[in-house]
Order: C-alpha cells, then sequence, then structure tokens
C-alpha cells in the first residue's frame, strides 16, 4: 500500500530538518511578530534558558535580535518587523507572471480549451504559486478534476511544508500529500493522498483519512468520516486512476542548486528559498528598525522638575505640576540656594536619522543583492527620462537573470502540466482536444512603449527595411499570425495597394 502505514510518527521524521527549515522561512514571509519569535527562541515560551546566556551553537540563532531572551524577568524592547522578505517573495512572482506568458495549441479546438483554463483563473494559481516558491523554496502543482465543481480539470497547489516527494535521479516519481482537515486539542484529521503512477504508467492517487494526534499519524478511518473526504470515489484499495500517463502532480524548484541541502537524500532535489542565507541580514535590519523608533520614543521632550514645585492636591492624592502631562517628569530633589533659577531641566536625547537611514539602506541592498534581485526592481534608484527596455533590463540586470533561472525550472513544469489538464480532459470529459502540440512561452520581461515602437517602425519603413507584415509583427508581438494577416490586409486596403481579381464575380 502506498499510503503510509498507521500510528506512525507524523510529518516523516526524514522530513524534520527540512520542515524545520521551512518554517523559519515561512515565518519570515508571513512576518507576524510572534511567529519570528518562537522560530527562534525555538518554542513559544519566551524563557531564558542558560545555553542562549553561555554561548555555544545551541545558543546562537537565540542571540539573534528576534531570539534574543528576557534577563532576571525585564521585559525585551519593542520588536518591529520590515517585511522585506514578503517584498522578494512578491517581486519574485512579479517578474514572472505580470505579463501572462503565451500558451497555444495546434488547432482551434484545443486553443479555446486553454482559453478557459486561463479564464477559470490558471495563470493566477501560477502567480500565486510563483510567490510562495519563492518563499518556501519550491511549489507543487497538481492537475485536480471535480465534477461537482466544473467540467473540466482545473490546478490546485500543495505548498513544500505538506509534501513528502520521492525522487528519481532528480526527477519526482512520487508524492505524499497531508492536509489537516480537523484539530480538537490533541486529536488531529489528516487527509493523505499519495500520488504515483502504477506498472502500467497510469498516474494513479491514493487518499486516506487518518485520526492521530500532532506528532503520530494515528489510525486510518473511513473517508467518509469527514465532510472534506465524503465524496471521495476511490475503488476497493482507496484508489482513483487519473486515466492518462505519467504522474498528475508536477515540482517547481525556485532556484537551484540547493546549499543548506546538497548531501539531504531528499533535499538535495528541492529548491532553495530566496531567503537562504539572508535571514541574519534580514534579523539585523528588524534590529536596526526597531532601534530607530526606539531613538524617536526616547528622544520626545521631557522636563524634570523637582518635587518642590508639584502642586499639592491633599493627603493621599498627590501633587501635580500644572504643565503639559506629555513633556515633563518629577523627580525628588531639593533647590539649592546658591543656584537661582527654578529647578526644571529639559532633556531630550538626539535622534540618529542619517546613522539608522544608512545602515538600513546598506542591509537592505545587501538582502536584495544577495537574494538575487537589482534595487531598481523594487523602484529605487532615481530616472530621469523615460526608458527604453533595453535601458531597464540593464539597470535590472541582476533580478532578471534570476527571473531567467526561474524561468528555466517553471516552463517545462508548466507546460507538463498543462498538458496533463488536457489528457484527464480528453480522457475523463471527452473533451475532442490535442494535448501534443503544446507551446508554453514567457512573455519578455520588459516590452517597449508603443511609442518607442512606433518610432522604430517609422525608421524601417523610411529605410524601406520591412515589409507591412513585418512592421504589424513588430508593433504587436502579442498578435498571432491570423490578426497581423487581417491587420495587414487592412493597411494595404486604406493605401490602396491591393487590386481585386478581375475574374472573381461579385453580386
Amino acid at each position: 500500500m502506498p499510503l503510509p502505514q498507521a500510528n506512525t510518527s507524523w510529518p516523516p521524521k526524514e522530513l524534520s530538518p527540512i520542515l524545520d527549515q521551512i518554517s523559519t522561512w515561512n515565518a519570515w514571509y508571513v512576518g507576524n511578530p510572534e511567529r519570528l519569535e518562537k522560530a527562534y527562541r525555538s518554542g513559544s515560551q519566551a524563557k531564558t534558558r542558560p545555553s542562549q546566556l553561555a554561548g555555544g551553537v545551541v545558543g546562537k540563532v537565540s542571540r539573534w535580535w528576534w531570539g534574543r531572551p528576557q534577563v532576571d524577568g525585564k521585559s525585551t524592547p519593542a520588536k518591529l518587523h520590515i517585511p522585506a522578505a514578503a517584498d522578494l517573495a512578491v517581486a519574485s512572482a512579479d517578474l514572472l507572471f505580470s505579463e501572462p506568458p503565451v500558451i497555444t495549441a495546434g488547432d482551434k479546438t484545443t486553443q479555446d480549451h486553454i482559453t478557459g483554463y486561463v479564464d477559470d483563473g490558471l495563470l493566477t494559481g501560477f502567480a500565486e504559486a510563483a510567490e510562495i516558491s519563492a518563499a518556501l523554496g519550491g511549489v507543487y502543482l497538481r492537475a485536480t478534476w471535480d465534477q461537482k465543481l466544473a467540467q473540466h480539470a482545473f490546478i490546485s497547489r500543495v505548498d513544500a511544508d505538506a509534501a513528502l516527494p520521492t525522487f528519481r535521479w532528480g526527477r519526482l516519481v512520487a508524492v505524499t500529500f497531508w492536509h489537516v482537515v480537523h484539530q480538537d486539542n490533541n486529536t488531529v484529521l489528516r487527509h493523505v493522498e499519495a500520488h504515483e503512477t502504477d506498472s502500467l504508467g497510469i498516474g494513479v492517487v491514493f487518499h486516506g483519512l487518518y485520526q492521530g494526534t500532532p506528532d503520530n499519524l494515528g489510525r486510518q478511518i473511513p473517508l467518509s468520516e469527514h465532510p472534506s473526504t465524503t465524496g471521495l470515489q476511490v475503488d476497493a484499495d482507496s484508489k482513483i486512476s487519473t486515466l492518462t500517463p505519467g504522474l498528475d502532480v508536477v515540482y517547481v524548484p525556485n532556484q537551484t542548486p540547493n546549499r543548506l541541502w546538497r548531501t539531504d537524500p531528499i533535499g538535495t532535489n528541492l529548491g532553495r528559498s530566496d531567503y537562504d542565507g539572508v535571514e541574519p541580514l534580514m534579523d539585523a535590519l528588524d534590529e536596526t528598525w526597531s532601534s530607530w523608533i526606539r531613538d524617536l520614543r526616547l528622544g520626545k521632550a521631557r522636563l524634570i522638575a523637582a518635587d518642590s514645585l508639584l502642586e499639592d492636591k491633599g493627603p493621599g492624592k498627590g501633587s501635580v505640576l500644572d504643565l503639559d502631562r506629555e513633556i515633563w517628569s518629577s523627580v525628588n530633589a531639593i533647590q539649592r540656594t546658591d543656584q537661582p533659577g527654578l529647578p526644571i531641566e529639559q532633556v531630550q536625547f538626539a535622534i540618529r536619522v542619517e546613522e539608522h537611514k544608512a545602515t538600513a539602506d546598506a542591509l537592505l541592498e545587501q538582502i536584495r543583492r544577495t537574494a538575487g534581485y537589482s534595487a531598481q526592481t523594487f523602484a529605487e534608484g532615481q530616472v530621469t527620462h523615460q526608458q527604453t527596455a533595453t535601458e531597464v533590463t540593464a539597470r535590472e540586470r541582476r533580478s532578471y537573470l534570476t527571473r531567467d533561472r526561474k524561468v528555466r525550472a517553471w516552463q517545462p513544469a508548466a507546460r507538463t502540466l498543462i498538458k496533463k489538464l488536457l489528457e484527464i480532459d480528453k480522457a475523463v470529459f471527452n473533451a475532442n482536444v490535442n494535448p501534443d502540440d503544446l507551446v508554453f512561452q514567457f512573455a519578455d520581461g520588459v516590452q517597449e512603449s508603443p511609442e518607442t515602437l512606433a518610432r522604430t517602425a517609422t525608421l524601417l519603413k523610411q529605410a524601406e527595411a520591412a515589409s507591412v507584415k513585418t512592421l504589424v509583427q513588430f508593433v504587436h508581438p502579442e498578435w498571432d499570425d491570423t490578426a497581423v494577416e487581417a491587420e495587414t490586409q487592412l493597411i494595404l486596403q486604406e493605401r490602396g495597394n491591393t487590386v481585386e481579381n478581375p475574374f472573381e464575380l461579385t453580386e
């Protein structure tokens, strides 16, 4: 049976180092201060441990800004977070899918079917998966169908922290997914899916519902025990066949190779996160930002006044000084007879704006460069004129090199997945489609403005270096051959360059 054995440790022990690291990357991606503190304190309780204070490898991570423990019961300074990690993930997805990729098929029926996928959210699903992949190091996309929801197959995403993959020669050959469908105190219900191919190479999916604990899979129970699995039409072996050859899941790594898990039998085949290696820099950035805001708080003006200046409000009612409460504090002091004037002293700490800003800017620059992006990708840097596509690419060269690496992973995976969707629609829904003649091509990252394209086309026309059809293709690179030919004929007719066939009969 491909489903896991009952009463086994879960998540699987062989995934422990991988899932721990992915959990840390997820904490940075989410950006929640409580999650970051939990990730770097190795637990939810903010208690001081001897190893944290005495040094050593165990306490190293705990001495990060987000892992800094309390000392002698004193509360730590307020910690603030700059969402640099989330910005990296969003930028990665935008570089890949801000311009929709071109998906073409060999015949109109199949092309219309693919258009239906796009209208149903195919590209939105790709963009969401790309963002998650940048954060967690990779993402799984599966071909799914549910006749109660749609009369065609569609994609669904599974994140890297809920999958146990099996690779052969670096290629995904099977994967087990799990989802917590219900949790009540110490009781956890998990839906487990095992995707593989049978002896004939047909893709199959095994489904199981398990009742266990947070760290144990527990016993297998009928699928009818939970609404999320009740409608699954499995056979006697808890199996559903895709009726098509090949696995119905693709894995898209974010970037490869994986430096962190190079020697891990599973991790070596996984992608690496954009955060890999920049966690200490993001930690230092948050410390810098928190210090800057602390300076703002401490820099508020204060007047220190002697108790002798306070107005006594009576027994048990204290004393007050008739000044704005925000700008004074009292101390128990005696006015000296040799010093004239009232015993009031102004105190205001300096706000180190330039020092903090320079430090934060340097850290942000290093974070983005190490992650593989240019500062200009994040709308930083002055631009004094309208840039051409060539100039934009030159300024953002580092980002587009990173984009090219990711495109090389996404392009074959996306094509394989769309082909699988078509095959399932043909086998399950009797769709008249041809899955074989399929092209998936990413759009150019930067496109020239219409003004630049028109100016270039004018020069080509004046030089008599291009035909009308070539000029139309140049100005409208997103058009297919039919649209280009139609526009070419319209232009020629308007110019009077076309001559009707005198032998053709007209009514």
